[in-house]
């Protein structure tokens, strides 16, 4: 009897991290922050195998590609919902293809917000889904998850490793134009991974091998709900990131000039822009401007820039370093921050 009481409890909680029906009454995640942590509860419970898939839910295919535009579009109150879902739903029907997908969207959103160990399992799970399909590009995106995941670790040579070698894949050659693109994802990958290494002639040498690819393309975007795109402005937004991790944010905001935020394929690639280039002037000292960018992404994608633990951090560093502004504390106060 016990066991029963303590199953039901463990089924509710389940249900409510991911999103699905609260019961009348029941609170509700009331801050972006809180958001994000029923987003990483619904992922890991879902990964977990906790929680049946709801009655009544919808195809995986389709839940995943609501996932997709949720995340391009920085909803993550409809993500806790979807990609848990989709994750159950995929389970439940037993699609190889949607489950590599869908563990491969996790494994990003868990970067995103700094969940390592869960991230591990999605990425882990992801290769082998995406293994069992013999697609060539889901096995080679799943990779490019798995090497940011070695980067962020500090295994700067593995990532190169991983992130290359699967770029190197000849199925992608032949893959035509897509194929092409899934390298391009691959190359720009291990050149930020150049740069956090410390390797800045290495990371330009290899963003302008992306670069020639993305330009060989005709400058179409390629893998707009797959990899969140692959143009020469991706290539220019990662180069800005790349910079900033060399430690040279000047060039970092040279190469931000050079492009123009609308020119990115997703919401989620545009906010990343303003919050990259908030980074180069924090580190520039130019706090006004900061601050500026900052308020620039959040109109863009308030959850993002409320949830993501390093603008977050940003912003906590700008309320304890200097002199703050009306702009700032309410920055501060809607990322649920105390100051």
């Amino acid at each position: 009897m016990r066991r029963r009481r303590l199953l039901r409890g463990v089924a509710v909680t389940a249900a409510a991290a991911a999103g699905f029906a609260h019961p009348a009454g029941s609170p509700r995640p009331d801050t972006d922050a809180a958001v994000g942590d029923a987003l990483v509860a619904g992922l890991r419970d879902a990964m977990l195998g906790i929680g049946a898939r709801p009655p009544g839910t919808e195809i995986p295919d389709a839940l995943l590609e609501r996932a997709l535009a949720a995340f391009h579009a920085c909803d993550y109150t409809a993500l806790a919902v979807l990609l848990p879902g989709a994750i159950r739903a995929g389970h439940a029907e037993g699609t190889g293809t949607g489950l590599a997908r869908a563990y491969t969207l996790a494994t990003r959103m868990l970067v995103k917000l700094d969940e390592q160990q869960l991230g591990w399992m999605a990425a882990d799970r992801a290769r082998q889904y995406a293994g069992s399909t013999g697609d060539p590009m889901q096995s080679a995106e799943a990779a490019r998850q798995l090497a940011v995941l070695a980067r962020r670790a500090g295994w700067h040579d593995q990532a190169l490793s991983i992130a290359l070698s699967a770029a190197d894949d000849p199925a992608l050659r032949t893959a035509g134009p897509d194929g092409a693109a899934q390298r391009g994802l691959l190359v720009q990958s291990a050149a930020y991974t150049a740069a956090r290494a410390g390797d800045a002639d290495g990371m330009r040498e290899l963003t302008g091998e992306a670069a020639a690819i993305a330009t060989a393309l005709r400058g179409t975007t390629r893998l707009r709900h797959h990899g969140g795109g692959f143009s020469p402005a991706t290539v220019q937004l990662h180069l800005v990131s790349a910079e900033n991790s060399a430690g040279d944010p000047g060039r970092a905001l040279t190469a931000a000039e050079a492009l123009i935020p609308q020119q990115l394929p997703t919401v989620e690639r545009q906010a990343r822009y303003f919050s990259d280039v908030a980074t180069a002037y924090a580190a520039l000292g130019r706090r006004a401007d900061c601050v500026r960018a900052l308020l620039a992404a959040e109109r863009m994608a308030p959850q993002e820039t409320h949830t993501r633990p390093a603008v977050r951090t940003m912003v906590q560093g700008l309320l304890v370093s200097g002199r703050t502004t009306t702009e700032l504390r309410g920055l501060a106060a809607r990322s649920g921050l105390n100051f």
